[in-house]
């Protein structure tokens, strides 16, 4: 709808107008009113129509590239559409996708979103176990695969079509037939803004994953948010490093650099390199770089300053974890750039950040994102300067999830009270500033003060031994329960008794007595959740019940093995 549409594209200007006068923007931005609308026909087709520049650019560490215009996805997807619709796919249909990132992801989703069908993304790092509940708890009609992956469903029961992008597979319907067809779409009636669009299967730390389900306003017109985090404009070429199947891919690979008219680039590789990431910025004149902080500890290793005038990067974000305040002043001190982080959930789009062109504290996610309204709920629900980060309700933002579709009564216990709550807690300074304390499961207390793994793992990942690092409370039978670091080591380094008792002075130095590290193992890798998060609380579960048993572990040094640190 033009109306509609026209509504989208002015709340989208006024945010690119104000990118770096945020006080303007968070006071005055308002999310656009829709009915009908669907962000694919009606801002996207009109924005793509004649417009020839790269919308999508897919490069290969061989050297492969793909390339298309924002007029021929458009025309692509029209295609693919009228193609589905033959195969059966309906308004409302559940549609599983497990693509990499390749082009036929991008136009099955501007074809899912024209056709109003309900998409499941999927990432191929899932078993045939974690399939058969997507099938069954996401009412799945229709999946589509890399062919590679199709075997994964042999076992898997269901009437379900099965469509196959890439090679061809014995049973499956193949994706390369979709060119037969005719590439003039017409949709079979109007999307309304608030029917359901995406269902996402959170990464389940502690549980099954929930069903995460958002609407053709919620991700399509939320991101606005993202795109402001960001900082896109018309003509950026943005590169994202996330894998499909998690939001963030949708997040900054798809809805934010399109909402902006940016290309969306892609470095595909089958081992990171942080050497010919670099290349790759340089030689495609990449201006925005989206990496989380894992991505981020590896390029520091290499020698950046170099780099400095050889690349065309503008704006550097973090995202996925907090970013440790190490990281940021290296960038800054190597390449003059401002590594801005921000915080956001599958739930939602981008809710706090550092935009460009504002005053970043080390360590904190910044401020309140327009459109949200942030509280920290205390213990007793009430606003507070430390508490769990909410949504207020009451201005509710277009960017929050409709629901966790299989579970009214997780909904109801999330959004109580008027308020949205994240699990997460954190602090607000005097200036506005939030930072980062842990997941609410995660904090925990040591002789009565409570402990964020968060700021003691910032301080051990500047150790220069050390790679990764995971704090969880391990049992102490005078202080109830002591921090007790799980770490890995940097390519060279190997765990002993000196580098243990070293990096637990290094702690010593930097942290207040109640807060030092009082224990260490070396670990070859730390447990993660498919989305590359770290399972703190399987590690908790892990260290009370090993602690009872057997104290002691291989690698394990406590404060006490070290007189010198006593005291």
């Amino acid at each position: 709808m033009a109306d509609q549409a026209s509504a989208f594209i002015a709340a989208r200007d006024f945010l690119l107008q104000h990118r770096t006068d945020y006080a303007t923007a968070y006071r005055d931005f308002r999310w656009p009113q829709l009915g009908p609308f669907n962000w694919a026909l009606d801002y996207f087709d009109p924005m793509a129509r004649g417009n020839e520049p790269t919308a999508l650019h897919i490069v290969g560490e061989d050297g492969s590239e793909v390339k298309r215009s924002f007029a021929q996805l458009s025309e692509r997807s029209d295609q693919v559409a009228n193609w589905l619709r033959t195969q059966g796919v309906r308004r409302g249909d559940r549609v599983l996708l497990m693509l990499g990132n390749e082009l036929a992801l991008w136009e099955l989703m501007l074809a899912c979103i024209k056709l109003g069908a309900v998409m499941i993304p999927a990432t191929m790092l899932l078993t045939p176990d974690d399939l058969q509940d997507r099938l069954e708890r996401g009412n799945v009609r229709h999946v589509v695969v890399a062919s590679e992956h199709a075997a994964k469903f042999a076992a898997l029961p269901g009437s379900y079509t099965r469509i196959a992008v890439g090679a061809s597979v014995a049973g499956w319907l193949s994706f390369d037939d979709s060119g037969s067809v005719p590439a003039t779409f017409a949709p079979d009636g109007p999307t309304q803004a608030t029917d359901p669009l995406l269902l996402y299967f959170t990464s389940g730390t502690t549980s099954k994953p929930k069903l995460v389900l958002h609407t053709h306003q919620s991700y399509p017109v939320g991101h606005l948010s993202t795109m402001y985090w960001i900082g896109l404009q018309p003509g950026d070429v943005h590169l994202n490093i996330s894998s499909p199947g998690w939001a963030k891919h949708a997040w900054s690979c798809f809805f934010a650099p399109w909402n902006a008219g940016a290309t969306i680039f892609i470095f595909n590789y089958a081992r990171f390199s942080a050497a010919a990431l670099l290349g790759v910025l340089q030689k495609y004149k990449v201006t925005s770089l989206c990496a989380p902080p894992t991505v981020w500890r590896m390029l520091i290793q290499e020698d950046l300053a170099p780099w400095r005038s050889r690349l065309a990067l503008r704006e550097v974000i973090g995202a996925g974890e907090p970013l440790n305040p190490e990281i940021i002043d290296q960038l800054q001190n190597a390449w003059g750039l401002t590594l801005r982080d921000g915080f956001g959930q599958t739930e939602t789009t981008a809710q706090i950040g550092n935009p460009p062109g504002q005053p970043v504290k080390p360590g904190s996610m910044g401020r309140p994102l327009p459109g949200y309204e942030v509280v920290l709920l205390d213990i007793d629900e009430h606003p507070s300067d430390e508490g769990e980060v909410s949504l207020n309700l009451a201005v509710r933002p277009l960017g929050l999830m409709e629901a966790y579709e299989d579970s009214p009564e997780k909904t109801a216990e999330v959004m109580r009270n008027g308020c949205y709550r994240t699990g997460d807690t954190a602090t607000r300074d005097a200036d506005g500033y939030i930072t980062f304390v842990g997941r609410a499961d995660d904090v925990f207390k040591a002789s009565d003060y409570r402990i964020s793994p968060f700021e003691l793992e910032s301080c051990l990942i500047e150790h220069p031994a050390v790679t990764e690092v995971a704090i969880v409370p391990s049992p102490d039978p005078v202080r109830l329960a002591v921090p007790k670091a799980f770490v890995t080591l940097m390519p060279g380094e190997h765990p002993s008794a000196e580098l243990a008792e070293a990096i637990l002075a290094f702690s010593r130095e930097r942290l207040a007595p109640y807060k030092r590290v009082r224990r260490i193992q070396f670990v070859t890798e730390l447990p993660k959740t498919i989305s590359g998060k770290i399972r703190r609380v399987q590690m908790r579960r892990a260290e009370h019940e090993r602690s009872e048993a057997t104290p002691g572990g291989e690698f394990e040094y406590f404060e006490e093995d070290f007189p010198a640190l006593k005291g």
